[in-house]
Order: C-alpha cells, then sequence, then structure tokens
C-alpha cells in the first residue's frame, strides 16, 4: 500500500507548483496569441489602406506566419531540452516581442510579409515548448490535468483578444504620431519582451532547481 504521507506529500507538492507555474505560462500564451493574431485587426483598420494592401497580399501577410511555423517548431524543442526551458522560452518570447513592435514600423508590403514571416519562426517554439515544459514538472498521471489547466487560456485569449486589440486601436490613433493599429502592434509586442526578463528570473528548468520547493518537495 502507498504510504498515506507521500501521497499526501506528492499532492501537495504538485498544487504548489500548480499554483507557481500555470497561471504565468497561461499568461505567457495569451500574450502570444495577441502578437499572433492581431494583424487581423490591423488589416481593416487603417493598415490595408496605409500600405496598400490587396485582399491578397493581406492574406499571404497573414498566411506566411505559419510556413515559419511549422518550419522551426521540432528544432525549437530540441534546443530547448539543450538550453533549458527558463533561457529558451525567455528567448523565444524577446525575439517574437521584438519583431512583433517592429511590425508597426513597417513601410510596405513586402516588409510586412518578411516580419509576418519572422514573426512565425520566432513563435514557432513557444506552445509545444510549453507542453514539454509542463512534462518535466508532472508527472504522466497529473500530466493531463495541468494541459487542460493551461488550456483555459485558449478561449481566454479568444475572448479578449478582439476587444482589447480593438480597444487599443481606437484609444492609440494619433498616439506619437502614429496610427492606432501601428501602436495596436507596439501595445502588444512590448509585453513579451517584458515577460521575456520574467521567465528567466520566474520560471526553473526543472524541479531539481527549485529553490522555490523544499527538499522532500524536489
Amino acid at each position: 500500500n502507498p504510504d498515506p504521507a507521500a501521497a499526501q506529500l506528492g499532492r501537495a507538492t504538485l498544487a504548489k507548483v500548480s499554483r507557481r507555474l500555470i497561471p504565468f505560462l497561461a499568461l505567457l500564451f495569451v500574450v502570444n496569441y495577441l502578437d499572433r493574431v492581431n494583424i487581423g485587426f490591423a488589416g481593416p483598420n487603417g493598415m490595408n489602406a496605409e500600405l496598400g494592401l490587396t485582399a491578397t497580399t493581406f492574406g499571404f501577410a497573414s498566411g506566411i506566419f505559419f510556413f515559419g511555423y511549422l518550419l522551426l517548431e521540432i528544432p525549437s524543442n530540441i534546443a530547448l531540452h539543450r538550453f533549458g526551458g527558463r533561457r529558451w522560452l525567455a528567448c523565444i518570447m524577446a525575439t517574437w516581442g521584438i519583431v512583433s513592435t517592429a511590425i508597426a514600423f513597417v513601410p510596405n508590403a513586402a516588409t510586412l510579409v518578411a516580419l509576418r514571416f519572422l514573426l512565425g519562426v520566432a513563435e514557432a517554439g513557444f506552445f509545444p515548448g510549453i507542453i514539454l515544459y509542463l512534462t518535466f514538472w508532472f508527472p504522466q498521471r497529473q500530466r493531463s490535468r495541468a494541459v487542460s489547466l493551461f488550456m483555459v487560456a485558449v478561449p481566454v485569449s479568444t475572448a479578449v483578444g478582439s476587444t482589447v486589440s480593438s480597444l487599443v486601436i481606437d484609444w492609440g490613433q494619433g498616439l506619437f504620431g502614429l496610427s492606432g493599429w501601428r501602436v495596436m502592434f507596439v501595445a502588444e509586442g512590448l509585453p513579451a519582451i517584458a515577460l521575456a526578463f520574467a521567465c528567466w528570473f520566474y520560471l526553473t528548468d526543472r524541479p531539481a532547481q527549485a529553490q522555490w520547493l523544499n527538499d522532500s518537495e524536489r
């Protein structure tokens, strides 16, 4: 029979890990989602007209993101194994935050397409990296629950994404002499850069390195 004290320790430890990691990782996903789909709000709210984009060019700029995304998914997870989740996720977020912010200053369609492709490359390792990172912290039997809690961020992102992006476009019109859609890219790109620093200091690669767990919990 399993030791009741050990079982209780296990449950308490997993609850502690969940409280520390899941809300933070879900927040990262919300920011990730905003930066992935905000072109859909920028297009009809001034970007297409300002850059002279046809419907075909806009669709291409939107879709080329996924070419870069598919290209780097597997290599990115290999890199996460090598460098650790803390460093690699921070690198991913900083890179995509810089690219997303740079889209605010695109002068033409060609630059937009290039940056959207690079955004896909930069974001490629994030979601599969998070799923891999969770396997380091949760045993197989508890892993599905941890992933399910993290995935709550998907409908939350969908619900808040359109509202946030639309409000920023409206309120940001003319701010710093920029169009509202340009302000949106800055406002939604900079949090990813800020959270990259948070990843570096807040996350821990493996349970054995977690100073926020005591010896028994580790």
